[in-house]
């Protein structure tokens, strides 16, 4: 476990997967990150790449071959995660291609994330560096899982997802008999900026948002206010789920998105992928914002 700290917050990050573990009050010792009970979903917040959601029969086709993909990619169970630079406030984890993941992902890149902790700001910061001779298509992304309620003695339908800006975007359908994403929407905000959280959200699964004129949105209780506000500036989609009925919500920055059910299934084609020359470097980086008078 890697470990980053101050007066008000206190972060841990396991090596597998480099995914954050823990947001901790330094002084009450609340936690806001769910704790992967199994019994609903066991993962805290996995990072994605490099693709979002599932692919089409999990495979997908580059120069005529067809490669195998697991949902949301390889590097959320990868173990050869290294850490290259740490200080109390700031940790560096890098995973190289490797032969293992050549015969899933014939592309030779490093993947790198940073979390940094500046206050009540965790900052997490994805560099994608294409080392090979050829163009890299990837997609990449979070699926940080929230808890909510935070207190044992509050309801989930306390609390509510206020956006930034007033919303039009309706959510995209997926078919859950195969996880891909079908071209139906509904409507899911009220208030024209507002999510209410409840129990039945997700049951027909996650909410996928394409055009979101927000870049912040923020998680509150209905009369203590504002828990934590997550900015996905850099991020063009966004997922928003939970299991049914589970003390917890994901609000997930997104740069690409599960396969439309009409996929030639080629991944220089696919959805939302971002194509990166040889000798290139992406960036993208998101913020979890811990309220401060729950911290003091």
């Amino acid at each position: 476990m890697h470990t980053l700290y101050n007066d008000l917050l206190k972060i841990n990050i396991k090596p597998k997967g480099a995914e954050l573990c823990n947001i901790t009050s330094a002084k009450h010792k609340t936690e806001f990150i769910w704790q992967a009970d199994p019994k609903f979903w066991g993962s805290h917040a996995p990072n994605l790449f490099p693709i979002i959601g599932c692919m089409k029969n999990n495979s997908y086709i580059y120069n005529n071959k067809t490669y195998s993909m697991p949902k949301h990619g390889f590097v959320r169970h990868n173990n050869n995660f290294v850490v290259k630079n740490q200080s109390d406030s700031s940790i560096t984890f890098s995973l190289f291609s490797n032969n293992e993941l050549y015969e899933l992902y014939p592309f030779l890149f490093e993947f790198e994330i940073t979390y940094t902790l500046n206050k009540n700001v965790l900052t997490v910061n994805h560099n994608v560096k294409n080392i090979d001779d050829k163009t890299l298509y990837f997609s990449l992304g979070g699926h940080p899982a929230f808890n909510c309620p935070i207190s044992k003695e509050e309801d989930y339908t306390d609390y509510y997802l206020e956006f930034e800006k007033e919303e039009n975007s309706q959510t995209y359908l997926l078919n859950i008999d195969n996880g891909l994403l079908t071209n139906k929407t509904k409507p899911v905000f009220s208030n024209g900026n507002r999510i209410n959280l409840r129990p039945d959200l997700f049951n027909e699964d996650a909410l996928i948002f394409k055009d979101l004129i927000s870049r912040i949105v923020n998680l509150k209780h209905r009369t203590k206010g504002k828990v934590l506000t997550l900015n996905f500036k850099d991020f063009k989609e966004l997922g928003i789920w939970a299991k049914p009925n589970a003390p917890y919500v994901c609000i997930e920055p997104w740069l690409g998105i599960a396969d439309n059910e009409t996929t030639d299934q080629k991944i220089e084609t696919k959805e939302g992928i971002i194509s990166l020359k040889s000798s290139s470097v992406f960036n993208a980086s998101y913020n979890i914002e811990i309220e401060k008078s729950l911290l003091v």
